[in-house]
């Protein structure tokens, strides 16, 4: 389970086909404890709780608290220090050892008894996206993040007196600018350029 597609003698033997397995059983088991545990929200609520709760940035998160960057680096063999720490570090990594970790609970316990295990793992999520406000730039990240794209803020402007400045920010992906914000403080403008590139990215 602990062994990464770079050191893995083929893709098969690393932890890529119990991650494929993991993600399901994971969406599954959150999918069903959203319906069970809130009655009331609608098809288009739970689906955006549970986009939020299993996202990769969500689950680097579980992944990090479980420790399961230091159990890959322990299983690696004959791979330079600083390789290591970048894949021992990697967001997309840790994602994808949880869900691998997921799947070989599943195989080994049944649908059941991993399900609980998921559901006590991520409960504070589910809790904070049924309760709390999900900002732009995270809605950004977790929108991005199954594509292996990221987002960079960059302020490209600062204007008005020191007593009331106004910061202009824009958001890039991959080179393209895909949204602009201006507002009084760096974070609020940055909230801004976040929500015009779902808008743009919802577009396409």
């Amino acid at each position: 389970m602990f062994t990464h597609p770079s050191w893995a003698p083929d893709r098969a033997s690393s932890y890529e086909r119990l991650e494929f397995l993991g993600d399901s059983v994971l969406e599954l088991a959150v999918a069903r404890a959203l319906y069970d545990r809130f009655p009331e929200a609608s098809d288009g609520r739970l689906t955006k709780i549970r986009a939020h709760v299993v996202s990769r940035h969500s689950c680097a998160g579980v992944a990090r608290e479980l420790d399961l960057g230091r159990l890959l680096i322990e299983h690696a063999k004959d791979v330079p220090e600083p390789e290591l720490e970048r894949i021992g570090h990697s967001h997309n990594v840790l994602a994808a050892l949880l869900e691998a970790a997921i799947a070989a609970v599943y195989l080994v316990h049944g649908f059941e008894a991993t399900a609980v295990a998921v559901v006590e793992a991520f409960d504070e999520r589910i809790e904070f996206a049924r309760t709390g406000t999900v900002d732009k730039k995270t809605e950004l990240q977790e929108a991005l993040a199954r594509s292996g794209n990221q987002v960079q803020y960059e302020v490209i402007g600062v204007e008005g007196p020191s007593h009331d400045r106004r910061f202009v920010c824009i958001a890039v992906i991959a080179g393209e600018q895909v949204g602009m914000g201006s507002a009084t403080t760096k974070k609020a403008a940055e909230q801004e350029a976040a929500r015009q590139a779902l808008e743009s990215l919802q577009e396409r």
